[in-house]
C-alpha cells in the first residue's frame, strides 16, 4: 500500500482526529518545556484539513476546534517534502509568507519534524511555534527531532494495535462467513447473509453477487433489500468495461482502490455507473468454475490490507461452494417439484360449491414434501345414486423425491379404491391404501383425510374418514368455527387389520370446509393445538371473503414463520344445496 491511499489508511488506523488525546497532548507539553515555546502541536494532515490531537497554547477559536483548513497549515509542507521545515521568520519565506497561519495564528517562527508510520508515510508533524522571530539552536532541533521520533513510535504502536484488532475481526468474520453461508437457503439468502457479515468503518457500501449466464453476468437480488446498483445495472456483458466483467474474463481478483484508478482503467459506462451510485472503489473476486463474480464496493477510496484481501478471497470461495450446492439442489428440486405439481389436481366445477387450493413449498429448499390434495366428481352409481364430490388431503411422511413419488401413488390408489367400491366409502378406500402400505415397500406411511360430499336437500352431507391427519375445520355462516375431530390411526402397516370408521356432518349453505396439512398449523416452539386455534381464528375472520383471500390470509402466518414446512390447503364453500342437480361436466 503506497502513496496517499496508504497514508490515509494509516491515519484511520491511528484513530486520531480533531479531538484531544492525552498521549498526544503530552508530547505537545514536552515540546513547550524543552524548547520554551508558547505553542506546540501534534498536527496530522487529512485530505482537506489539519487536525491537532496534541496541542498546547493555540488561541481561540482554533484551540476549541483543534483543526484548521489547509490554507492555515505549515504542516502540509512537511508532509509533502518528507523533510523538517525550520523557519526563523515565516514572513520572510516565499513558501509561507502569504499563509493565513501567519496573520491569524501568529505563526512567526516555526520548527516542524515529520511524523511517520512504519511504512514511511508522513502523517503530519510535531511542531514548535513562536509568535516572534527566533533563531532555533541545534540542541533545540535535536530535542524536537527526538520527541518527533518518540511520537512516531507511539503512532506506529496505535496503528499496529488497530491492525491487530482488525485482523482479529477479519478472522472472526471469516469463521462467521463459513457458518452463515453453509446455512443459506437460496441465492438471495446468500446475498443477505453476506451483507450482514460486515460492520464498522470498513463496511462496504455495496456487496453484490453476479452469476454467469452465457456471455452475461446477472445480479442476484435480495428482494427485501434491492440496492440502486441492482436496478441501474441488473446485468452486464462479460466483455464490458466494468471491473466485475474484467475479473470474470481474467479469472483473477481485480482491485480498484479509488476513483482515479476507475477512470484510468475502465469504461466510461463503468465510471458513470459508479458515479451515479456514489461508489469509488471495488474489489471483485471471480467464483470457482467460472460461476460468477463477488463484488465489494465502497463510497470512497479504500485501502485493501493483506489480511482483508485474504479474507474476502476466502469468503468468495465459500460463496462459490454455496452457489454450487444451490444449483445442484435447484436442479434436483425442479424435477421433484415438477413431479409434485403435475400430480396436484385441477379443481372441478361443481354447482353449489366453490373451491380453492393453496400449495406452499417448505422454506428449507433442500426439502420437497409429500403434501397433496385431490378433488374430483364421481359419476352416478348403481341404483340411481347421484354424482358426488370426493375430496382428499394428505401428507406422506418424508421430505424428498421418494415422498413426492409415494404421494402420487397414494393419491392414485385412493382414487382407484374409491371408484372400485359401489358405496364410495371413504373408510373402505383408506383401508385399501393401508393394505398396500403393508404389502408394498412404500415407506413409513402417511396421514390423510378422505371425504365425500353429497347434495342432500338444502345442504350438503360430508362423509369423512380421517387416518391420523389434523382435523378439518368447519366455519358456519355465523362465523363460528369447529374442528371435525373424529379420526383413526395413521396409515401404517402396523395398523393393518384395524377397522376404519366414517363420520357424517351436515354442511349448510354459506359454510366453509377447510382441509389442510400440518404445515399450516405446526410452528417451531409451539404445539399444533395452538396452530389450529390460529387457523380457526383466521377462518372465522376471513371465511366470508372470496376463498383466494382466505387462503392468502392463512398463508401469511406461515410465510412469516422461519423454517416452515410445506403445506397444502383445500377450501370448499357451500353456496347452495344443489339438491338433485346433475353434477356431470
Amino acid at each position: 500500500m503506497t502513496g496517499e491511499l496508504g497514508r490515509s489508511e494509516a491515519l484511520r488506523l491511528a484513530g486520531l482526529t480533531a479531538a484531544a488525546d492525552p498521549g498526544m497532548d503530552r508530547f505537545a507539553r514536552l515540546v513547550t518545556r524543552f524548547l520554551r515555546v508558547p505553542v506546540a502541536l501534534v498536527s496530522l494532515l487529512e485530505t482537506e484539513r489539519q487536525v491537532f490531537p496534541g496541542m498546547v497554547g493555540l488561541a481561540e477559536p482554533w484551540a476549541g476546534r483543534r483543526q484548521t483548513p489547509l490554507n492555515r497549515s505549515f504542516c502540509q509542507h512537511v508532509v509533502r517534502s518528507g523533510e523538517p521545515l525550520v523557519l526563523n521568520d515565516s514572513r520572510l519565506n516565499s513558501l509561507t509568507r502569504s499563509s493565513l497561519a501567519v496573520s491569524e495564528l501568529q505563526v512567526i517562527a516555526y520548527a516542524g519534524m515529520p511524523l511517520t508510520d512504519a511504512d514511511g508515510h508522513v502523517l503530519g508533524s510535531l511542531c514548535a511555534i513562536d509568535h516572534e522571530p527566533r533563531e532555533w539552536t541545534e540542541p533545540e532541533l535535536h530535542d524536537l527531532a527526538d520527541l518527533a521520533a518518540a511520537c512516531s513510535v507511539e503512532l506506529r504502536l496505535r496503528i499496529a494495535s488497530e491492525q491487530v484488532r482488525r485482523d482479529r475481526d477479519h478472522a472472526g468474520r471469516l469463521l462467521r462467513a463459513s457458518v452463515e453461508l453453509a446455512r443459506s437457503r437460496d441465492l438471495a439468502d446468500v446475498v443477505r447473509r453476506l451483507r450482514q457479515l460486515f460492520d464498522g468503518s470498513a463496511r462496504p457500501s455495496y456487496v453484490g453477487l453476479l452469476l454467469a449466464d452465457g456471455q452475461e453476468l446477472r445480479r442476484v437480488v435480495e428482494p427485501d433489500d434491492v440496492r440502486p446498483v441492482e436496478a441501474a445495472v441488473p446485468s452486464m456483458a462479460v466483455d464490458s468495461g466494468f471491473p466485475s466483467a474484467r475479473a470474470m474474463r481474467e479469472q483473477q481478483a481485480v482491485f480498484v482502490p479509488d476513483h482515479a484508478a476507475l477512470e484510468a482503467g475502465y469504461s466510461a459506462d463503468a465510471v458513470a455507473g459508479y458515479d451515479a451510485l456514489g461508489l469509488a472503489s471495488a474489489f471483485c473476486v471471480p467464483l470457482g468454475r467460472r460461476r460468477g463474480v463477488l463484488t465489494w464496493s465502497w463510497a470512497g477510496a479504500h485501502a485493501l490490507g493483506v489480511t482483508e484481501e485474504a479474507v474476502l478471497t476466502a469468503v468468495a470461495g465459500y460463496v462459490s461452494q454455496a452457489v454450487e450446492r444451490m444449483r445442484f439442489v435447484e436442479s434436483r428440486l425442479s424435477t421433484a417439484q415438477q413431479l409434485q405439481s403435475a400430480m396436484l389436481t385441477e379443481l372441478p366445477d361443481v354447482p353449489g360449491l366453490e373451491m380453492s387450493t393453496l400449495y406452499l413449498p417448505a422454506e428449507d429448499q433442500d426439502m420437497v414434501g409429500g403434501d397433496w390434495y385431490d378433488a374430483y366428481v364421481l359419476p352416478p352409481g348403481p341404483g340411481g345414486r347421484q354424482p358426488c364430490l370426493v375430496a382428499s388431503i394428505g401428507d406422506v411422511i418424508g421430505h424428498d423425491m421418494r415422498a413426492a413419488v409415494v404421494m402420487g401413488q397414494v393419491r392414485s390408489m385412493l382414487r382407484q379404491a374409491t371408484l372400485g367400491h359401489p358405496e364410495r366409502s371413504p373408510a373402505v378406500a383408506l383401508a385399501a391404501v393401508e393394505a398396500a402400505f403393508a404389502a408394498l415397500p412404500l415407506g413409513p406411511g402417511a396421514t390423510a383425510v378422505h371425504a365425500r360430499l353429497d347434495s342432500h336437500h338444502d345442504r350438503w352431507r360430508l362423509t369423512m374418514s380421517n387416518a391420523g391427519h389434523p382435523p378439518p375445520l368447519l366455519r358456519l355462516p355465523d362465523g363460528r368455527v369447529s374442528t371435525l375431530d373424529d379420526h383413526d390411526l395413521l396409515l401404517l402397516d402396523a395398523a393393518i387389520g384395524l377397522d376404519r370408521y366414517e363420520h357424517e356432518y351436515e354442511i349448510p349453505p354459506g359454510a366453509v370446509l377447510l382441509l389442510y396439512t400440518d404445515g399450516l398449523v405446526e410452528r417451531r416452539h409451539s404445539d399444533i393445538e395452538e396452530g389450529i386455534r390460529r387457523a380457526m381464528s383466521t377462518l372465522s375472520a376471513y371465511g366470508d371473503r372470496p376463498l383466494p383471500q382466505l387462503l392468502e390470509a392463512l398463508s401469511r402466518g406461515v410465510k412469516n414463520s422461519p423454517g416452515h414446512d410445506d403445506m397444502a390447503v383445500l377450501a370448499i364453500r357451500v353456496t347452495d344445496g344443489a339438491g338433485g342437480t346433475d353434477h356431470r361436466r
